[in-house]
């Protein structure tokens, strides 16, 4: 008998069928990672339109799919809107799933993330979030060359985020802001590698689509003040006529510059390193995504002999409440604790 895990993907949209889908289909087809799986089809469950069959995929209901696999051995990819989520994890815990991988945004607000929280509590879900750049090898990478201190002291981070995202935004897929969209993952990363801060500026501008005005999706940006010292700038733009996710690392005695591959059609990120002696260049193979999925399988087979929440979940709830204070910098309103923001909207690059 099989000691694999079932799976079930809530949600068929850009996540669930264009990110996990293929991913999946990659790693149960791996002999390397098989045995992660248990036989027979993934279940697909999608609150707005029932999923088109396949050979290796099952449509189905929420009311269904503890019939077809024991919620006790499946993993759940929920990847429904973060506006859907609290609704679609309190029917799970009901129905008796425990293992739950969270797409990001985690949350659309701290408000939305304590619900998120209360329901994990409630019915004792192992909450893991999608944070593949937590995984990647160029983060690795990163985090090795910061722990050499061959180049001194961290000193600033600077994160670009561009790539067109017109189609997905006209059709309102569940992400309020462009700070859902592509920040998560830049400040996840810039907490992990410089620790815990605050925000000290945010603001965005609007997307205008032939006439047609979508308010805070055009662009986003924020300030972070680190504990450590450095200082964070992320740079977001969903209107950009071109792809690109770059971090760069300034140190007391180099630079550190990595692209992250820019879509799922590629598997490769890039390294440079410059300092005194000149600039080197490495090439990564960094399937993030699928390297994240096969590590949080094996975690999830792993439960009885670990206690607490997963490792990287503090981090991720600070990303929501650390962006949750941004808009409400970005908008000039007031954030969490009361207090009035006298911050204005700007464009990216101000």
């Amino acid at each position: 008998m099989s000691n694999g895990l079932g799976t079930l993907l809530v949600g068929m949209g850009r996540a669930g069928r264009g990110l996990h889908l293929p991913v999946l289909r990659r790693l149960r087809a791996d002999p390397g990672t098989a045995h992660l799986f248990a036989p027979g089809p993934v279940l697909a469950v999608d609150p707005h339109h029932r999923p088109g069959a396949a050979a290796d995929l099952r449509p189905t209901t929420l009311a269904e799919a503890p019939r077809l696999l024991d919620p006790d051995r499946t993993v759940v990819h929920l990847c429904t809107p973060p506006t859907a989520r609290a609704a679609a994890l309190d029917a799970l815990g009901r129905l008796g799933y425990r293992r739950v991988l969270l797409e990001k945004p985690v949350a659309a607000d701290s408000r939305g993330l304590d619900e998120l929280l209360a329901l994990r509590d409630r019915y004792g879900t192992d909450l893991v979030v999608v944070a593949q750049w937590l995984g990647s090898r160029l983060t690795d990478r990163l985090r090795a060359l910061l722990a050499q201190d061959a180049y001194g002291p961290l000193r600033t981070i600077h994160v670009v985020q561009r790539k067109p995202r017109f189609s997905r935004s006209l059709a309102g897929d569940g992400h309020p802001t462009a700070f859902d969209v592509e920040l998560p993952h830049s400040l996840g990363l810039c907490l992990a590698l410089a620790g815990p801060g605050e925000v000290t500026g945010a603001g965005g501008t609007d997307m205008v689509v032939g006439g047609r005005v979508l308010p805070r999706l055009g662009t986003a940006w924020l300030n972070l003040q680190h504990d450590s010292g450095a200082w964070t700038r992320i740079r977001s733009d969903l209107t950009s006529p071109v792809r690109e996710r770059r971090v760069t690392l300034e140190l007391a005695h180099g630079t550190l510059i990595g692209h992250f591959p820019g879509s799922e059609a590629d598997a490769y990120a890039r390294l440079t390193v410059i300092d005194r002696d000149g600039e080197s260049t490495e090439l990564l193979h960094d399937d993030a995504l699928g390297g994240f999925l096969e590590h949080t399988y094996r975690y999830y087979a792993a439960d009885g002999t670990r206690r607490g929440p997963h490792p990287d979940l503090a981090v991720n709830t600070q990303v929501v409440r650390l962006l949750d204070r941004a808009k409400a910098i970005a908008a000039g309103g007031t954030v969490r604790d009361g207090s009035r923001t006298g911050a204005v909207r700007a464009a990216v690059g101000r």
